[in-house]
């Protein structure tokens, strides 16, 4: 999906395997493509927004604005909103450029639009800044990814990698969630629980709960399977 800008600046690229996302709808508008889709693994039926905005202030609450009112418009699903926000939330992701009150109201009005989408800024893992000036005299972190709570519900461990810069000014984000099943959790216990008042009467009625009858083999087989739950063979 392209958007072409205003004669070619702010153009934008959405791509996806077809294998991982599968496409239903998509806006296009200016600065933003928003792509509609269902994420093929975990079926999720997710909004992944491609942002690019310029240094103008009022082009910035116009994309912020029409961002607001699509999410509005599916909250029900999981959200990914990420690019170029040309905007920093404070003012150490900021070097090398003077303060002044503009720069102040883009950071209000910035982190503003992402309380209000109820966005998460997902944490960010390499370089503390994602733009640099050639002489690097300036840099600042323009790039991000937010994300919906419904997405971390399904990617609780989500974090954004800035890659190095290759070909732009600006570095890659990937963003990688790890999530390893380790099977059953092994049994442990600390010392210090045994001291605690109360704690081996709530032992006791916890395994008085489960209800076997029969002989001492069957009992043995209760006492197993116990301990199996409790990731212990």
């Amino acid at each position: 999906m392209h958007n072409e800008g205003v004669n070619g600046a702010a153009s934008t690229l959405s791509m996806w395997h077809k294998e991982a996302f599968t496409y239903d709808s998509h806006v296009v508008g200016k600065g933003f493509i928003v792509v509609v889709g269902h994420h093929v693994k975990s079926n999720c039926l997710c909004v992944i927004a491609n942002v690019y905005t310029t240094c103008s202030l009022s082009e910035k609450i116009e994309l912020w604005e029409a961002l607001f009112s699509l999410r509005r418009q599916h909250q029900d699903k999981v959200w990914c909103c990420c690019g170029d926000f040309n905007a920093v939330r404070c003012a150490e992701e900021r070097r090398g450029v003077r303060e002044n009150a503009s720069n102040k109201n883009e950071i209000r009005g910035f982190n503003d639009f992402i309380g209000r989408n109820l966005m998460d800024d997902l944490p960010i893992v390499g370089k503390k800044y994602t733009w640099y000036k050639a002489d690097g005299s300036a840099k600042n972190r323009l790039d991000r990814v937010l994300v919906s709570e419904e997405w971390l519900q399904v990617w609780p461990t989500s974090k954004q990698y800035v890659q190095a810069r290759v070909v732009s000014d600006h570095c890659a984000i990937m963003v990688k969630s790890w999530l390893k099943d380790w099977d059953p959790k092994p049994f442990k216990t600390i010392d210090a629980w045994l001291k605690e008042p109360g704690f081996k009467n709530l032992v006791k009625e916890k395994w008085k709960a489960y209800e076997v009858q029969g002989n001492d083999i069957s009992m043995l087989g209760l006492l197993v399977s116990k301990f199996k739950r409790g990731g212990v063979n």
